[in-house]
């Protein structure tokens, strides 16, 4: 559902009964302990009964009580700071498993990306790159990592990549001022999302250039408009995000990219190999740097 759950309890509110007023009041008031409850846990919590729980969640809108548990969930990404988020992580890993949370956590949203994962708009994204006549990439804040790391790959295949650096105020649109029809711009962001990114992508839709969007979710503000958008799962590791899957479809993009123009790569990869070489660059095996 596109909007968020606290709205829709608050629009639905009047027309609920006294039992569903109670499970919508601890959601409300406690979505940070309800997020990672079961139905019959949340029914306890909220003094319901665990089919309560899950007919409330059909009277919102959801097919149950699993849809609404991963709205809860997204809800808590979207609204709390950095500091609530940490002490909500921290909540979770309470009885210890740090490693084994986290990593089972990783692999089950990389899992869950791909079976989600909409192929025909991941070729779209391809093609659009390949075709353009620059790409840009940007991505703000944690995200800029996973735009750094795509740059420099997308770099060593194009020579019309241009990074758009973290930037404050209006010098984003410094970076973007020549953007233009068949051009394509990968905008990479996640909850909570950064208002520089959004006003990029419509910068870039009102210059018609091709918007490749990374995020989490169609509800995601860049998303709308783009000329392909790819959903990587993202959740709280602890303060900061779990953002191993979008790495995972960027990896894909770059084999994908890779295979379409596997004779330049090579090439590519060749010359720098003959330049890693003479400037040392790389220790090589048995050999010590001096």
């Amino acid at each position: 559902m596109a909007s968020d759950l606290i709205e829709i309890i608050e629009k639905l509110l009047p027309e609920m009964s006294k039992g569903q007023k109670r499970i919508a009041a601890y959601i409300t008031d406690h979505c940070d302990k309800a997020a990672y409850m079961t139905a019959s846990r949340l029914g306890e919590e909220a003094g319901v009964s665990e089919s309560t729980v899950v007919r409330f969640a059909i009277e919102l809108g959801y097919d149950g009580y699993p849809e609404l548990h991963r709205a809860m969930q997204e809800t808590l990404r979207k609204r709390l700071t950095t500091v609530q988020r940490m002490e909500v992580a921290n909540n979770r890993f309470a009885d210890g498993g740090v490693l084994e949370t986290v990593l089972n956590g990783d692999a089950e949203r990389i899992r869950s990306t791909l079976e989600n994962i909409d192929k025909d708009a991941f070729e779209s994204a391809v093609e659009a790159i390949l075709s353009a006549g620059t790409i840009y990439v940007i991505g703000m804040r944690s995200s800029f990592a996973l735009a750094e790391f795509l740059d420099y790959n997308l770099s060593l295949i194009f020579k019309n990549v241009h990074l758009v650096r973290n930037a404050g105020g209006s010098e984003i649109f410094d970076h973007l001022m020549r953007v233009k029809e068949g051009d394509a711009v990968i905008a990479i962001s996640f909850p909570r999302y950064s208002s520089r990114v959004i006003n990029a992508v419509r910068f870039a839709n009102d210059k018609n250039a091709k918007v490749i969007a990374i995020t989490d979710s169609a509800s995601s503000p860049i998303a709308k408009g783009s000329t392909a958008a790819l959903f990587a799962k993202s959740d709280m590791a602890s303060f900061a995000d779990s953002l191993v899957a979008p790495l995972s479809i960027i990896n894909a993009l770059l084999a994908a990219i890779g295979v379409k123009k596997k004779d330049e790569v090579a090439e590519t990869l060749r010359q720098l190999e003959n330049v890693w070489e003479e400037y040392h660059v790389y220790e090589k095996k048995g050999i010590a740097e001096k």
